[in-house]
């Protein structure tokens, strides 16, 4: 009768397999497939997977399985009759010795515990007795309030300035010879410059108003040229938010209107009532 190992080896040649082929198939490694034909158990992991492999290598080579495990329990599965030698346990004895306790009195740890309790229980005793008398301070409510109230005024004034400094027009003007100027910055404010200017001028502001004596001068509104035509005249100029509009002559700074003189008919007094008349 063939061994298991050869009937195994033999069933895979003739179907022209190798090892690595049926690993592949069966998902047992190929160490332990040679195991099988080598008849070399000992190097599987034990019994149960022994028994478990050989029924898989033989029913994936159509062999009867179950006669291939029943000679591989025939041949290598014993039973041990040999029972293991069992251990005597002494029973306990009925009175345990007791330890002796060390002499010296109490134990260090025990002191040490009671110290640190105490600690522990005096700075309680001074946090509670410290901390009760001392009352928080009062929050200065007066100065809270007075900032609440300032922060959004200082944000007004501080947004009134940057959109005025965005509304605000520069202005420059350039004499090319000694010329006669006079600015203020709209109807009812004071002279801001009023002057013979030999040296170039320069303002700004939401509103500026110019009375040039002379056209000979160059003017410049937010670094652009105005146009000014020449002639003998004197010539005014709005300025407002970039745009320039000429003026007429009564409407110029430093330049008092014309007033013109009015009459009021007056009306003889109606003699007395009673009084008598001139050709009485």
């Amino acid at each position: 009768m063939p061994g298991i190992g050869e009937t195994l080896r033999q069933a895979r040649m003739r179907r022209r397999l190798d090892i690595a082929d049926v690993e592949e198939r069966t998902k047992i490694r190929a160490k332990y497939l040679r195991a099988l034909e080598n008849e070399e158990f000992s190097l599987l992991p034990g019994a149960t997977y022994a028994r478990t492999f050989l029924r898989t290598y033989a029913e994936f080579l159509g062999l009867d399985a179950k006669r291939l495990v029943e000679q591989y329990r025939a041949e290598y599965e014993r039973e041990s009759t040999e029972a293991e030698p069992l251990v005597a346990i002494a029973p306990p004895s009925e009175r345990t010795r007791r330890l002796p306790r060390p002499a010296g009195g109490p134990r260090p740890l025990a002191i040490a515990g009671l110290v640190a309790g105490f600690l522990l229980l005096v700075l309680f005793v001074l946090g509670l007795t410290s901390g009760g008398n001392e009352k928080p301070a009062k929050r200065p409510t007066g100065a809270v309030r007075a900032d609440t109230r300032a922060v959004p005024g200082q944000r007004a004034q501080v947004e009134r300035k940057r959109r005025a400094q965005a509304a605000a027009s520069t202005v420059v003007v350039e004499p090319t010879v000694p010329t006669y100027v006079c600015m203020d910055r709209g109807p009812g404010t004071p002279v801001a410059f009023e002057g013979i200017l030999q040296r170039p001028l320069r303002a700004s502001g939401p509103r500026l108003r110019l009375n040039l004596g002379k056209t000979s001068v160059r003017l410049l509104v937010d670094g652009r040229t105005v146009d000014i035509p020449p002639g003998p005249n004197p010539v005014g100029y709005d300025i407002e938010k970039g745009q320039v509009r000429p003026l007429e002559p009564g409407q110029r700074p430093c330049v008092q209107r014309p007033v013109t003189p009015t009459t009021t008919p007056t009306t003889p007094a109606a003699p007395p009532t009673g009084a008598p008349s001139n050709g009485l």
